[in-house]
C-alpha cells in the first residue's frame, strides 16, 4: 500500500487501487481497532474468500453515515414554522429533562433538527468529524407529527444513548454496550416502528 485516500463515496466504501492506494470512507477514522483489522485483512491480497467476507460483515457494521451526514437538502434548510419551532424547542426540553433523568445531566447540549428526507430512520446522530463531538439530533419529521409524544421520546433518548456513546469515547454503534444502556434507560435497543421501510436505527 502506497497512499491512503479518503473520500465519502457510500458505494464502494474501501478499496485498494492497482497502484496500491487505499481509498476509504473518511467515517472509518473514528472506527475501533477491530473495524481498522477488518480493513487491513479486507484488502490483503493473500486473504481468504472466507476472511474478505468476515472483514467485509464487519465492515458494514460500523455507521460510517454518522461521522459523515448527508448534506441537508432544501426541504430541511427552510425556516421552521411557528409550530414547528415551538416542537422543537418542546423536544430540547424534553433532551434536557431525560439528560437530568438518565444521564445526571452529563451531556452536552446539541442542536434537534426536523427531518424531511428520513425515510427508513425515526434519528440519526449526526458527529462533527473534526472534533468527535455530537454535532446534531435529527428526528424525522413524519414520525413526529405522527406519532404519539412517547414514541417521539423514545427515539430522542435512543439517539441520546448514541450521544453517550460519543461523549464516552466510543464509536455509536449497536452493540454490547449500547444495548446495556438503552435497556437501563428503559428503552429497546432498536427502534419499534418502520418509517417506508425498516428501519436500521
Amino acid at each position: 500500500m502506497r497512499d491512503v485516500q479518503l473520500h465519502a463515496n457510500r458505494t464502494v466504501m474501501v478499496s485498494l487501487t492497482e497502484r496500491g492506494v487505499l481509498r476509504i470512507h473518511r467515517g472509518y477514522a473514528y472506527a475501533a481497532d477491530r473495524i481498522l483489522e477488518a480493513v487491513v485483512t479486507f484488502i490483503r491480497p493473500d486473504a481468504t474468500r472466507r476472511a474478505r467476507t468476515v472483514a467485509r460483515k464487519a465492515l458494514e457494521t460500523f455507521p460510517v453515515e454518522r461521522y459523515e451526514p448527508r448534506r441537508r437538502m432544501a426541504a430541511d434548510a427552510r425556516p421552521l414554522r411557528p409550530a414547528e419551532r415551538r416542537l422543537v424547542a418542546e423536544l430540547e426540553r424534553a433532551h434536557a429533562a431525560l439528560n437530568a433523568r438518565h444521564f445526571g445531566g452529563l451531556l452536552g447540549r446539541v442542536p434537534i433538527r426536523l427531518s424531511s428526507r428520513m425515510s427508513t430512520r425515526l434519528g440519526e446522530l449526526a458527529v462533527d468529524r473534526s472534533t468527535g463531538r455530537a454535532a446534531e439530533i435529527a428526528l424525522n419529521r413524519g414520525h413526529v407529527e405522527r406519532d404519539g409524544w412517547r414514541e417521539v421520546c423514545d427515539t430522542l433518548l435512543h439517539e441520546m444513548v448514541h450521544q453517550w456513546q460519543v461523549e464516552s469515547g466510543d464509536a455509536p454503534d449497536h452493540g454490547a454496550r449500547f444495548k446495556a444502556k438503552a435497556r437501563e434507560v428503559g428503552i429497546v435497543p432498536a427502534a419499534r416502528k418502520a418509517v417506508g421501510a425498516p428501519p436500521t436505527d
